[in-house]
């Protein structure tokens, strides 16, 4: 962004607008679209504004960790594709490719989103992996927000194949994954002295900081994530606490 573009959208938030029209801390219009993919076990489409983001969940049987002999395990990917961005490229992951998968794993595994326990085959040997894969399809600001919300709705819709002790058979999908929490993510940045909700690219990419707050359904803060290079005060992170609170409730009401 030129410094034309960045002076004029500091000098609409000193005005108290942002350049798309919405409120601070107002999020963009999300919509949710459901088992999108016949292939895996769950999966869901999230548009947040423009910003695109497709999640599939796939069930695989697996050896569980040595200290967690009966519990299934979780591993998220993510793929930031170059068809969603031109500053994406083809290859290994990238890092924030690599932060984005990070931050939602987070805070699906500190809230304990899903019952593991009940996802063990065997003790000690045999257990359910839930293979959680993120692919960008269009980037217009908040891929993590987006990211966190598709995981979720794919989770929510993925159903269990049959397994016999010897072989998956994945045309028969009957109990759904013991879902007991629904932590969405709530990103604001900082621009200046002004803190906004679900910034947009532009936003992005003038912000001094961001802060990406988990929270559950109860209302308690299961994971934080800082960026940028910019400083946040304590009164700073309270403000973001509080908005990120309100917004997560209305998060959750569209997984509903």
């Amino acid at each position: 962004m030129d410094n034309v573009s960045k002076d004029y959208m500091i000098k609409l938030l000193e005005k108290g607008r942002r350049i798309d029209g919405r409120k601070f801390d107002e999020i963009r219009n999300i919509e949710i679209s459901y088992d999108v993919s016949k292939h895996a076990e769950g999966s869901a489409r999230v548009r947040v504004g423009d910003t695109e983001v497709l999640v599939g969940v796939k069930l695989e049987v697996g050896q569980p960790f040595p200290d967690k002999p009966n519990e299934g395990t979780i591993i998220v990917g993510a793929e930031m594709l170059p068809l969603s961005s031109p500053d994406f490229e083809s290859g290994p992951p990238s890092i924030d490719s690599i932060e984005l998968a990070r931050v939602v794993d987070r805070a699906i595994r500190e809230s304990k989103a899903i019952d593991l326990k009940k996802l063990c085959i065997t003790e000690g040997e045999k257990v359910w992996m839930v293979l959680i894969d993120i692919y960008t399809i269009n980037n217009q600001g908040n891929l993590q927000d987006a990211a966190a919300l598709a995981a979720l709705a794919a989770l929510k819709q993925a159903k269990i194949p049959e397994y016999d002790g010897k072989k998956v058979d994945y045309s028969k999908r009957n109990n759904k994954l013991p879902i007991v929490s629904l932590p969405v993510e709530c990103s604001v940045i900082k621009i200046k002295d002004n803190l906004l909700s679900d910034p947009n690219l532009d936003e992005e990419k003038i912000m001094d900081a961001k802060l990406t707050i988990g929270v559950t359904g109860d209302g308690e803060i299961c994971a934080m994530q800082k960026g940028g290079k910019g400083i946040l005060t304590i009164e700073d992170i309270s403000k973001m606490l509080d908005i990120s609170l309100k917004n997560s409730e209305k998060l959750r009401k569209l997984l509903k």
